[in-house]
């Protein structure tokens, strides 16, 4: 893997952190077992997985 300034890994968190927020917000606006609040599940799952890795690559 392509190796990543620490200044990028820290603005990618944040930027991943605002956008779970967003969707965090959302999401009780969206019926269930609706395709966008699927999406906006997974969507979710998918930022918090990265948030974590990019957690981890920073010592975190």
């Amino acid at each position: 893997m392509d190796e990543f300034k620490k200044e990028d890994l820290e603005e990618a968190l944040r930027a991943i952190a605002s956008t779970i927020s967003k969707c965090e917000k959302v999401q009780p606006k969206l019926k269930p077992g609706t395709s966008g609040h699927t999406l906006l599940i997974r969507r979710i799952k998918a930022l918090n997985i990265a948030s974590t890795l990019i957690k981890r690559e920073l010592g975190l």
